[in-house]
């Protein structure tokens, strides 16, 4: 049964996060939802098809719809182009920039709470940390268009001088888990582990280019979605206080144990070999995230909770792969 709850908007609802964030609602028994995407992706149709919804509007035509409607009291931005060997400024600008201002913009005028996806790509190289202060945001160097329009975004937002009584924007680590069938070549590596172990009983991951890390050894702070959406739904009901937040683990973790965690996961002997990073991303790639997580402890001590790498990928794996099921 439905929860009476305000209208929400879900941006990105056909996506890999986005649609599990619109999933997570509904068992929470909240249906009050508009969904905006392109929604003409057929990879995508299933990651929200089944889904209880009031409205669902491509988001050429959202604005149009929120100009004339006043029935949205909360916000959840999740939509992105989120390819990071896309070096095309103009898509960044439009998609990711120029479209999150003015939902930012609409969401002061309303005065509605306003959740939205930054990232852990803003921080490049990290030779500035990890950390989620406000204070070093506008001294980050991103290492590719998709990083420098999430902080670009970041920047502009911090220097508004209106902003919505509730706000928090979440610079994602790495993602993993159910509904990321359509992403190709984006898609997790625990996905492309599955795929490459069910085809060929092995895994090839990216060799290291880098003298400081061993072949397998770099390190990236993954999240399992699941953890994910429920902390946007805590800040979303919560409302604790407004500003930028880190979400990962805390814990960087090796490629190497992540593909050695699918490999358990299906009870098989690990079978990994190394190829070159693709020359498109090479000179780009982040060799080591961990999120700073002490801001979003304080207000949220439950993290502690999170799924472990292991935990997570044997959810993913056992409950979602092998079935080939959605969230």
């Amino acid at each position: 049964m439905s929860q009476n709850l305000n209208m929400i908007l879900i941006t990105g609802a056909a996506g890999f996060i986005g649609s599990c964030m619109l999933g997570f609602l509904n068992e929470q028994g909240i249906d009050n939802i508009v969904i905006s995407d392109d929604f003409s992706h057929e990879s995508k149709k299933r990651n929200w098809e089944s889904k209880k919804f009031k409205r669902k509007i491509h988001r050429n035509e959202l604005f149009g719809y929120l100009d004339d409607s006043n029935e949205i009291k909360s916000i959840i931005h999740l939509g992105a182009r989120t390819d990071t060997s896309e070096t095309e400024w103009d898509i960044f600008e439009n998609l990711n920039l120029g479209y999150s201002k003015k939902l930012w913009l609409y969401a002061t005028k309303k005065n509605i709470p306003f959740i939205y996806a930054s990232s852990a790509a803003t921080y490049g190289n990290g030779k500035k940390g990890f950390i989620d202060s406000h204070k070093i945001v506008s001294d980050l160097i991103p290492l590719n268009p998709y990083g420098k329009s999430k902080n670009d975004f970041d920047i502009w937002l911090l220097n508004q001088k209106d902003k919505p009584e509730h706000w928090y924007g979440f610079k994602f680590f790495n993602v993993y888990g159910p509904n990321e069938y359509h992403k190709g070549r984006m898609a997790s590596v625990i996905f492309h582990t599955f795929n490459q172990i069910q085809s060929s009983g092995k895994m090839n991951l990216f060799r290291s280019h880098h003298p400081d890390f061993k072949d397998g050894e770099q390190s990236r702070d993954f999240i399992y979605v699941k953890d994910l959406i429920s902390t946007l739904y805590f800040f979303l009901t919560e409302k604790p206080e407004n500003g930028i937040y880190n979400l990962g683990t805390g814990k960087a973790r090796t490629f190497l144990d992540l593909a050695k965690s699918v490999f358990n996961s299906l009870d098989l002997k690990s079978d990994i070999s190394y190829i070159d990073t693709p020359k498109d991303i090479r000179n780009n790639y982040q060799y080591f995230t961990e999120a700073d997580i002490d801001k979003l402890i304080m207000i949220m001590p439950k993290m502690e909770s999170f799924y472990s790498l292991e935990k997570g990928v044997e959810d993913y794996v056992q409950n979602y792969l092998l079935e080939n099921k959605i969230y």
